[in-house]
């Protein structure tokens, strides 16, 4: 392990779902904060969160630098788990709603600087549709894959019991707003199978490698524990496992992320090297931790290392 990241801004160390871009020559990380003071509670959820941003020069120390706040009617209750990509020279970041249940949804934000965003108008932009899920979407990442910007998002079973994922599409030019995106999948693309994914797959991590895309995501909810997994597609839409076990276990007792390893994301620097941020803590979600691990590729297969910077 070569980086640790929390924020203590409001008097306990918490830090969630990250999200890294590179921009002109500078890391940021997007993360979850903590909720107000004046609404913590032990497990550290409550409403009032918003997004941190950390700055680097070279992936391992961060420095916070400011925060994205609840600003519009649709965040009232919170706003947490971004994604970001940069296109065409602006940091675009995907985030959900929090608080509202099967009625969180993703928004949309744009920056030139990857520090001050200016929010969508029309947020939030894209919930599910289908009698296969709840209507909830959260989590989202995205990536350009074959001309059109793919957003994997996760959602609930009608019940709200099982966690799952999903995609959709919309044009690069199209701007990102509500009435942009287009639902490409009648049915949950990946969901809860092997006994250690339990009722929860969340969080994907989509990148490309050789004309495929791979998939890490949290299995499990949180603490009980989550761990990371590992799946390939080569449309984008259709997935394969590729391992039965985690690709990236909790850690054994006594460690800093004994709870869980969860929440991935997959960032791939100019070099072409992969490094996967990821999630943890030893005391069932009183603190959060942010972490790294190098990805390397034998044989069009990833395996996580110890990066090298």
């Amino acid at each position: 392990m070569t980086m640790m990241f929390t924020d203590t801004d409001r008097g306990r160390s918490f830090a969630k779902d990250p999200a890294v871009v590179k921009l002109k020559g500078v890391y940021y990380m997007y993360y979850t904060t903590a909720p107000d003071r004046s609404d913590q509670s032990d497990t550290g959820w409550g409403m009032g969160r918003g997004i941190g941003i950390a700055r680097s020069g070279n992936l391992r120390d961060w420095e916070k630098i400011g925060e994205i706040k609840p600003e519009q009617a649709c965040e009232k209750n919170g706003i947490c788990a971004p994604g970001a990509i940069v296109l065409d020279g602006k940091v675009h970041l995907f985030y959900q709603t929090y608080g509202n249940g099967a009625k969180d949804a993703i928004c949309h934000a744009v920056s030139d600087d990857g520090v001050r965003f200016t929010k969508d108008s029309s947020n939030p932009v894209f919930s599910p549709t289908g009698d296969w899920n709840n209507g909830r979407a959260i989590d989202a990442d995205v990536i350009v894959w074959k001309g059109q910007l793919f957003m994997y998002f996760a959602t609930r079973d009608p019940a709200g019991k099982i966690q799952m994922q999903g995609v959709a599409v919309a044009e690069l030019d199209s701007g990102f707003g509500r009435g942009s995106w287009r639902q490409v999948c009648d049915r949950s693309i990946l969901k809860p199978e092997l006994p250690w994914e339990q009722e929860c797959i969340e969080a994907a991590a989509v990148c490309e490698r050789e004309g495929k895309l791979f998939m890490f995501y949290g299995g499990a909810y949180n603490n009980c524990p989550q761990q990371i997994g590992c799946a390939v597609s080569e449309d984008g839409i259709s997935w394969t496992r590729l391992f039965d076990e985690p690709f990236l276990p909790n850690g054994s007792p006594g460690s800093w992320n004994s709870s869980e390893s969860g929440h991935p994301f997959v960032f791939t620097d100019e070099d072409d090297r992969t490094y996967l941020f990821y999630q943890g803590n030893a005391d069932m979600g009183r603190s959060w931790y942010l972490s790294m691990t190098e990805i390397g590729w034998r044989d069009g297969l990833p395996f996580h290392m110890e990066a090298r910077i």
